[in-house]
């Protein structure tokens, strides 16, 4: 279904389709506001009112002024002096993410590019011919966007069904035409946050969903390890605010409910390890963090990022040169993200040591059939403890980096675009560790001893995994399974949760936080002796009576 860019800015997950190859369609009145964007640059041009990038140079050269009969050539020159890029293209998710944000910022009706310009980038998206854009060089949002702009202009190279191509080649296989730029135009194209933007968008698709299967496989996990389902509890979770934590409290209670294997185990333990306890507060929190990034990448999205900005009427048009270009919020929001599933991935990897761990597990060491001869999964852990570890460095705050650019006139640097990869890096690094751990549980439940049944969630959890790959015995690569899960991962979304939210019968809850806090209160005492057994309870206002019954 295509997405379409109306009155009403997109929104991530709007982005997020189009990355994942939906067309991008451009409505009526988007078209006028870009058309009549561009009417105030040419009374900018005609009339002379000088205007960064219009009719003066860029960065440190923004006191020279460029005559009317340069400006084609500033436009131009700003696209090839910007495409600096280096290193391994990106995907063509991640470059279409960019463009998609790209033509969203240009359709709020302040840039002042044509409308021809911007439909150049919408056929690009809609034929899936994706511009090559190496992916490092950035410290914030310039090369990208260059790279991609160049294709319009017939340069670089774009990819089109599996071919390699030049620019102009690109351009005539889609029967269009280069572009020859107009004044503002070149620093339209590179200019503001959709590279950043668009990244982030990316970045939250994928942190939702590895999200969505890191609570299934922890489930997983804490039913091979024969968790104490009470740290869990409704009423529990409930004292500690986060919508969250409730939330993935409540998709640990729907997977795991009707186990036979946890039924059997109630109470053996006072409570579990933290890193199985803390399933719903660790998780909680980095949904917490996925929602407030949320808000940011759509905040940004409904903001004008150029500069200059260009507003006003035609006979009175205005020109705002400031620094709505500069990713400071969304920065922040990209290291956030970054950090919080760093700290998932982190807490995935102790649990896959515990089921490998026959000090702790019960299970046969590693995971292995027989000792021996066979490692089982002795040496995924230590894959899985290496990512981890590149995670933390990479978790490092690429928003304090700082630097200099453009001889001392761009002298703060918010490092936007950087810390949207490396939170990317950071979320496809968590997805191979949980595809480990999906693996671990898997294999654990084979080498389970006893009968008791797993709950009918993990039991298709684990028919999924069945499916994939066979028991390891050691008779193949492991790589090769790890591959396999982890595409599962990516790509795919893990089974639904049985009736989520509504599992089994339990009783009334009170009506807010105090109202629990009293209950909970009497019912500590009358468990303590300080009230009568046939006691019934009453609690209103917050306020808990004790009656005789």
């Amino acid at each position: 279904m295509a997405v379409i860019r109306s009155e009403r800015p997109l929104d991530w997950t709007q982005v997020a389709a189009v990355a994942a190859g939906e067309p991008l369609e451009l409505s009526v009145d988007a078209c006028a506001r870009i058309a009549a964007a561009r009417v105030l640059v040419e009374q900018i041009v005609e009339r002379g009112i000088r205007a960064y990038g219009v009719n003066t140079g860029v960065g440190a050269l923004c006191d020279v002024i460029v005559s009317p009969a340069e400006q084609r050539m500033l436009s131009r020159n700003i696209l090839m002096s910007h495409a600096v890029g280096v290193g391994a293209p990106l995907g063509a998710a991640e470059t279409r993410a960019i463009m998609a944000a790209a033509v969203n910022n240009f359709a709020h009706g302040h840039s002042g590019i044509r409308l021809d310009v911007t439909q150049q980038l919408v056929a690009l998206l809609n034929a899936d011919c994706v511009p090559e854009v190496p992916a490092f060089g950035s410290v914030g949002y310039l090369s990208h966007m260059a790279h991609i702009a160049l294709v319009c202009i017939g340069e670089g190279y774009a990819c089109y069904r599996g071919e390699r191509l030049s620019g102009r080649d690109a351009l005539r296989r889609l029967g269009r035409e280069p572009l020859v730029l107009e004044a503002k135009e070149g620093l339209s194209l590179i200019n503001g946050t959709p590279c950043v933007t668009g990244l982030a968008a990316l970045a939250l698709a994928r942190a939702e969903r590895l999200l969505d299967w890191t609570d299934m496989v922890a489930a997983m996990s804490f039913e091979n390890l024969h968790g104490q389902m009470a740290a869990f509890d409704e009423d529990s979770l409930a004292l500690r605010v986060s919508a969250g934590l409730s939330r993935v409290g409540e998709r640990m209670r729907a997977s795991l409910a009707g186990s036979g294997i946890l039924a059997a185990v109630v109470g053996q333990r006072t409570q579990d390890p933290l890193s199985m306890r803390t399933i719903p507060h660790v998780h909680g929190a980095a949904r917490d963090v996925l929602d407030a990034t949320a808000g940011v990448v759509n905040r940004e999205l409904a903001s004008i990022t150029d500069n200059p900005i260009v507003a006003g009427t035609p006979d009175a048009p205005r020109v705002y040169s400031q620094a709505h270009a500069v990713g400071a919020a969304i920065a922040l929001a990209m290291d956030s993200l970054g950090t919080a599933i760093a700290q998932v991935a982190a807490m995935a990897e102790r649990r896959l040591d515990r089921l490998v761990n026959p000090l702790v597990s019960g299970l046969p060491a590693f995971l292995a059939e027989t000792g021996g001869t066979r490692s089982g999964f002795m040496i995924a852990q230590y894959t899985a403890a290496s990512l981890v570890a590149q995670n933390r460095r990479l978790a490092m705050p690429a928003s304090l980096d700082g630097g200099i650019t453009s001889g001392l006139q761009e002298d703060h640097l918010c490092h936007a675009t950087p810390a949207a990869l490396k939170a990317l890096e950071i979320i496809d690094n968590a997805a191979r560790i949980v595809a480990i751990e999906l693996l671990a549980a898997a294999q654990a439940y084979d080498l389970q001893s006893g009968d008791a049944p797993r709950a009918p969630h993990t039991e298709s959890l684990w028919q999924r995994v069945r499916r994939a790959v066979p028991v390891y015995r050691d008779d193949r690569p492991l790589a090769d399974d790890m591959r396999i899960a982890f595409r599962m991962i990516a790509d795919e979304a893990p089974p639904p949760l049985p009736n989520p939210g509504n599992i089994g019968p339990r009783p009334a809850a009170p009506a807010d936080g105090a109202q629990r806090v009293a209950l909970a209160t009497v019912m500590h005492l009358a468990a303590a002796g300080h009230f009568d057994p046939a006691v019934s309870i009453a609690v209103n206002d917050g306020q808990a009576a004790a009656h005789q019954a």
